[in-house]
């Protein structure tokens, strides 16, 4: 469904852009239509208003109709298209009034620019009559949308999504507040369900299309012109809060609602499901809580996609969902829902597309084997994680079962965190077109299946935390479409196959705390897509090696963002090369950037991080990682380390590395963590560790560094336990006290104040590394403030 949406956004979009500048600045009879003059004008006012804007065609005296960015009519010169789109133009003093005089404009975009969170005119988009599609998404710009925009009534596309500062809601009484999607654009007729695009996972916000137009159900406010009538209501993504209106069952007309990913609350409205023109309702991702409430005559109801998750609904699922004929997507998952479903009543559900249960107090019950039941055969997902299911669904065990996603885009199945166990059925393996499967934490036996990992399909597997044992699969042919292979926490022995690298999409590969018993499969390198390599608490040995020198201008692990090798057999000295290769951590990444999965399954994982084991539950690109910890390492820290600029976190502790801290770690201005501790380390701490400025946990305990420890920066709120067990170190903190032993170690387990401090910086880490950092800092300052007032300072000398 969301391909054929794609499919059809996309067209629109070009036909509307190829119909509006094909031979733009030619006339039907050949002759070349230059650029009139004001507009031109216009265009360069607006040029000004940008602050050093790369738009290096548009200047004055040339035609504009030529200029990037801008069409013109064929027969008039006016300009009708203006794409600004991703630039990186920004903004001095907001929107340009000179785009007002513009009036013949068809498309307007301005997308992913950055307008600096200014406020949109109130006035002047009305005069911008002709226009069939506007996008301002991801450009900063905040306030409440232009009443003139209800003026437009050509208007299909709209799209403001990606603002975070749009003033939208609901007043106290109930009464919608405007302007807003509701009453600037109240109300729509019934269109055709592929007639419009909208993902809310993709975090588009309001895209409105307008087909037709319809009488209005709610008395608009006094806007200034016409109100034209919408085709759907999208407002995601936009920080909407409050309550949803008790009083909109006058809404008869509403057909599509998506107030996902905001932050309304408390209960919804028994109306929302009468509305007797309703066919999709998505309301994910806020804090909704309270029961629901049976649907009224379910067997006539036009509903066909409900998504109520992630949010803290709770009791029983009335079984009048489970008789909506026409239902195509259930999505529950994620909230409070107790009781038990049977699976009977959903396979009933001939439409059934996609469901999703995972995650709730819930507990399914399937149908008993040679129990006649029918099932729907268009089903694409199916996601049951966490529901106390003791076997697989009968419709995936049978042999029909095969047949019945054939011709299918995809098909996504999670069965994770259940009582599962036993072998895993072949009739799984023979889903041709199964993309994801999740059938983590279980207690799935025997040796993972040949077929699952030399799918032609299959992009995830996560086996995660189950039994399997014995050697993987070797013999893995090209064409392996995996992205992410998860086996952490199983029984898997034997080698690492070779074959593997003819999965050439590979991001994850995650085979840690298994069996393996095996040199360090240099080979990974030439695979340029691979992100993320886990291969701690295994029987890996020997040298890991660095590019050979016939190598030395090849890709060599160049994506990597996390290497974990702590807890194996590795040893020898680390190859200066090594490092060099790490081009990924390198370069500082600009904004937050996204989390490692597909379609909403993301990759997790259990690292060590600031001294203790933390669970994250998504991995975003922008995270960069090294653990070598608890091996046999010897030889010098090598210099080349210190090019890893965008590393937050380095661990080399319990190793027999040698010689001095190389001065080059104090360019990793992004380190959170770093821990050097139980090595043979000497000389001098470096001052250069003092620019340090993001730095919340430092670790340097049991080495032979001798010295003063140096002052200033961070350095002034770590304790003791970063730096005892060094007989030739002195100076501040090792006067400071918290207990009368004067000793404390930095381990897996930390003090609850620390903890907090850790779990604040990872809850924070989606707001931008910068707002989690210096929150810890402070925390962290605040806890060691106690703990320096907790007792004297006491001065001891070796």
């Amino acid at each position: 469904m969301d391909l054929r949406r794609s499919q059809l956004h996309f067209i629109l979009l070009l036909f509307t852009y190829y119909c509006s500048t094909h031979i733009t600045a030619k006339g039907g009879n050949g002759i070349t239509v230059q650029c009139l003059p004001d507009q031109a004008a216009s265009l360069l006012q607006l040029k000004h208003a940008f602050h050093n804007p790369n738009l290096s065609s548009w200047q004055h005296g040339t035609d504009c109709c030529h200029w990037e960015g801008v069409g013109c009519d064929m027969a008039s010169g006016q300009v009708i298209t203006l794409d600004l789109s991703d630039r990186n133009l920004r903004s001095i003093n907001g929107l340009s009034a000179a785009l007002f005089h513009l009036t013949s404009l068809r498309n307007l975009s301005l997308s992913d620019n950055d307008f600096n969170q200014a406020i949109l005119p109130s006035f002047g988009f009305e005069r911008l009559t002709e226009l069939l599609s506007l996008e301002l998404s991801g450009t900063g710009l905040a306030g409440q949308i232009p009443i003139g925009i209800a003026c437009l009534v050509k208007l299909l596309t709209l799209d403001f999504s990606g603002n975070s500062k749009w003033e939208l809601g609901w007043e106290e009484e109930g009464e919608l507040r405007g302007p807003t999607p509701f009453n600037l654009f109240p109300g729509r007729t019934r269109i055709p369900t592929d007639n419009y695009y909208h993902t809310p996972n993709m975090g588009m916000g309001l895209i409105i299309y307008f087909p037709s137009l319809i009488s209005s159900q709610i008395p608009p406010r006094k806007f200034p012109c016409p109100i034209p009538q919408a085709a759907k209501h999208a407002v995601s993504n936009v920080s909407l809060s409050g309550a949803i209106p008790s009083r909109i069952e006058n809404l008869t007309k509403l057909t599509f609602l998506d107030l996902s990913y905001n932050r309304l609350s408390g209960k919804i409205p028994k109306a929302l499901f009468t509305l007797p023109s309703l066919q999709e309702v998505v309301l994910s991702s806020h804090e909704l809580c309270g029961t629901l409430e049976d649907i009224p005559d379910p067997i006539s109801s036009f509903l066909h996609d409900i998504d109520l998750s992630n949010n803290n609904l709770a009791g029983h699922i009335p079984k009048s969902f489970f008789e909506l004929s026409r239902l195509q997507v259930l999505l529950l998952d994620s909230n409070h829902f107790e009781g038990t479903v049977e699976l009977s009543l959903l396979w009933k559900l001939k439409a059934l597309d996609s469901l999703s249960l995972s995650n709730n107090m819930l507990s399914v019950i399937d149908v008993e084997d040679g129990y006649p039941f029918s099932y729907p055969h268009n089903i694409r997902k199916l996601e049951l994680a966490c529901c106390n299911l003791t076997k697989i669904p009968i419709a995936l065990r049978t042999k029909a079962r095969c047949t019945l996603i054939r011709g299918r885009r995809e098909y996504y199945l999670n069965l994770s965190r259940n009582k599962l166990s036993g072998h895993i059925p072949r009739s799984i393996c023979t889903q041709q077109e199964l993309e994801v499967l999740d059938l983590s934490y279980n207690n799935f036996g025997g040796r993972v299946p040949s077929c699952l990992i030399q799918s032609s399909s299959i992009s995830i597997l996560k086996l995660t935390d189950n039994h399997f044992r014995g050697k993987l699969p070797g013999n893995i042919v090209e064409g392996c479409m995996l992205q992410i292979i998860d086996l952490n926490s199983n029984r898997v022995e034997g080698k690492i196959p070779r074959s593997l690298s003819n999965c050439r999409s590979l991001e994850v590969l995650d085979i840690g705390r298994n069996q393996i018993l095996d040199t360090f499969p240099s080979w990974l390198g030439k695979m340029s897509n691979l992100r993320i390599l886990i291969l701690r608490s295994n029987q890996l040995y020997g040298s890991i090696g660095g590019p050979a020198e016939s190598d030395a201008t090849s890709k060599h692990f160049s994506s990597l963002q996390i290497v974990d090798l702590t807890s194996n057999n590795f040893s020898g000295s680390l190859s200066l090369k090594w490092f060099d290769k790490l081009e990924t951590m390198m370069v500082n990444s600009t904004g937050e950037g996204y989390a490692l999965g597909l379609r909403g399954l993301y990759y997790q994982e259990i690292l060590t991080f600031k001294g203790v084991d933390l669970t994250f539950t998504k991995i975003l690109t922008t995270f960069k990682m090294i653990d070598f910890s608890n091996n046999a390492f010897d030889g010098p820290v090598p210099n080349s380390v210190g090019k890893l600029i965008a590393l937050h976190g380095l661990n080399m502790s319990n190793n027999a590395f040698t010689g001095r801290i190389p001065s080059q770690l104090g360019d990793l201005v992004q380190l959170e963590s770093l821990d050097l501790s139980r090595n043979k380390l000497s000389w001098e701490i470096p001052q250069d560790l003092t620019s340090l400025t993001y730095l919340a946990v430092l670790n340097l305990s049991s080495n032979n560094l001798t010295g003063m420890i140096p002052e200033g920066q961070q350095f002034s709120s770590f304790t003791n336990s970063s730096f005892e067990g060094n007989e030739g170190l002195s100076g501040r903190p090792l006067s400071k006290q918290c207990n009368s032993s004067g000793t404390g170690t930095l381990d897996s387990s930390v003090s609850s104040q620390d903890s907090v401090g850790t779990i604040v910086l990872f809850v924070l880490v989606g707001s931008g590394f910068g707002v989690g950092f210096a929150v810890a800092v402070v925390l962290s300052v605040i806890f060691q403030a106690k703990r320096w007032n907790c007792n004297r300072f006491r001065s001891t000398s070796k």
